[in-house]
């Protein structure tokens, strides 16, 4: 195109490919200006078991690219991962980023999760913070941790910033342990997390803007690794799940038959048990009423029937309720008999307070009682009961002021208890 004259910088036609640009800002295809390069894109891949990081295989064993999901763009692998090896995968569409990911120099950190068959101890995977050196090929500082044990395997943690082919597998062989499972969790800060196997999903460009600032600065793989950045969405659809293969109607092997059950049945209606006991109330035979009986329910009102029952003659002086005189004039007219002595009526008999007065008073069980005389003082009876308390060992409960023992010495002159007495000043004499 150069040749032709197609190209041209700044308006001028080059003729020489020897051309150093620092943009592509001013070139030109046919007069057509260059587009600006697109911003680095970065994605992450879980990578399953058995797949090759590799764009083709002269084996025809299948690769990463058979089974990346539609939609994405042209994408490089950041690095590699071995035929047995899972876990993350950066996919990026940019060399340069690639390149500069992929440098031991630069430092960036990548973990793994390691299960080994064998028999290891913690002061065996510290040694090599050092580095080792295996069969002529120098490994750097490498971070291993156990785990968990689970039986005859271990797993460990580890995390290396070279990355070198089957690096963590060899430096494990050279401990005596065999590898069995390997799966990378982490490449700088960008972690594996619950991503399903199989699926992407592309990295935020402030994200990625703010690794590579970072990673830029000198010594910055160790800082741009420990970034922590938030959870990211899913832009690319994960690749499609395989679809169920038919059976022309017929149950597969080893799947069981879930039995459904029958529709539940119409709810029946009530109907009243008839009882035997019932039964035979019904059939037994009624007896004769008395004159006047009806049943129950073909009886007339209770007042139709008390005004058509006839009275009989009743008590003397008695009257139905509505021919009954009034209380008071009954009363009135009811004869008085002679009462107890000294009754009167109501309005003849005197004020409480005046019978109250005139009633004589009977000694009751409540009369006053006489005070108690005390008994004589008995100076013998005291004396002896004072003797006993002095001579009697103290019991327990008894309520005792103090030990009994010997007597405390008497106050002394000076008012201490026995001390003697301090001997007298003399006199002041002058000189």
């Amino acid at each position: 195109m150069i040749t032709e004259g197609r190209i041209a910088l700044d308006g001028k036609v080059l003729d020489t490919p020897a051309t150093l640009l620092t943009s592509l800002r001013g070139v030109t295809v046919d007069g057509h200006p260059v587009a600006e390069a697109e911003p680095a894109r970065l994605f992450r891949y879980h990578k399953p078991a058995g797949l090759l990081t590799t764009e083709r295989d002269p084996g025809g064993r299948p690769t990463i690219y058979d089974r990346l999901p539609d939609g994405l763009p042209r994408v490089m692998p950041v690095g590699r991962l071995d035929l047995s090896t899972e876990g993350l995968l950066l996919l990026t569409t940019d060399g340069e980023l690639k390149r500069e990911l992929e440098l031991p120099a630069t430092g960036v950190e990548r973990s793994y999760r390691a299960r080994a068959y064998g028999q290891v101890t913690q002061a065996q995977l510290e040694s090599l913070m050092l580095g080792v050196e295996i069969e002529g090929i120098r490994y750097g500082s490498i971070n291993a941790n156990i785990e968990r044990r689970t039986g005859a395997n271990v797993w460990i943690e580890m995390t290396l910033t070279e990355g070198k082919n089957r690096e963590v597998r060899r430096v494990l062989e050279y401990l005596g342990l065999e590898v069995n499972r390997l799966i990378r969790t982490r490449y700088g800060p960008f972690w594996l997390g619950d991503m399903p196997p199989g699926d992407v999903d592309e990295i935020r460009q402030n994200d990625l803007a703010t690794f590579r600032t970072v990673l830029s600065k000198s010594g910055g793989g160790k800082a741009a690794s420990n970034l922590q950045f938030a959870v990211r969405s899913r832009v690319v659809e994960p690749a499609p799940r395989p679809k169920p293969v038919p059976t022309d109607g017929r149950e597969p092997e080893g799947r069981r038959r879930i039995e459904r059950p029958a529709p539940a049945a119409k709810k029946p209606t009530f109907t009243a048990r008839v009882t035997p006991q019932a039964k035979a109330e019904e059939e037994r035979p009624r007896a004769a009423a008395r004159p006047g009986f009806a049943p129950r329910s073909d009886r007339a009102a209770r007042a139709e029937r008390s005004e058509e029952r006839p009275r009989g003659p009743g008590k003397p002086g008695f009257a139905p309720r509505g021919e009954r005189p009034a209380r008071a004039e009954r009363s009135e007219e009811r004869p008085r008999g002679p009462g107890k002595p000294g009754f009167a009526p109501r309005d003849a008999a005197p004020a409480r307070s005046e019978r109250s007065d005139e009633r004589p008073r009977s000694p009751g069980k409540f009369a006053p009682r006489k005070p108690r005389e005390e008994a004589p003082a008995n100076p013998a009876r005291a004396a002896r009961a004072r003797a006993h308390r002095e001579t009697r060992e103290p019991q327990a409960g008894d309520f005792v002021d103090r030990p009994k023992g010997p007597k405390r010495p008497d106050r002394g002159p000076s008012g201490g208890r026995g001390r003697p007495a301090k001997p007298p000043r003399p006199p002041r004499t002058r000189k």
